[in-house]
């Protein structure tokens, strides 16, 4: 499994994950979203949605390289566009690998 998505993972588990766009919207305005997510075939206004709660709220955007379809089998959740991770430490975690293309196990 992708380290990244191992992440998410954990952060459900956790219960340290906003799932969908409301409930990011939701922990964001609430300052506990550390990291805002989108998936890569997120709709455009979804995205813009996402990234004026980010801003609005002084929280990290970072769209991702991966589709609904694989963030809805990490959260068991149908097919989200939209996450946020609400621990600090996760988001940086998960950042960082998708940024430095950690993408295997």
């Amino acid at each position: 499994m992708d380290k990244a998505l191992g992440l998410l993972g954990i952060a459900k588990k956790a219960g340290l994950l906003a799932i969908g766009s409301e409930q990011t919207a939701i922990s964001a305005r609430h300052g506990k979203a550390h990291l805002i997510i989108s998936a890569n075939d997120t709709s455009d206004g979804s995205i813009r949605r996402a990234k004026a709660n980010a801003e609005t709220n002084e929280t990290k955007y970072l769209a991702v390289p991966y589709s609904k379809h694989e963030l809805g089998t990490i959260t068991g959740r149908g097919s989200p566009g939209i996450l946020a991770i609400l621990d600090k430490g996760l988001a940086e975690n998960f950042e960082r690998r998708v940024m430095h293309n950690e993408y295997t196990v």
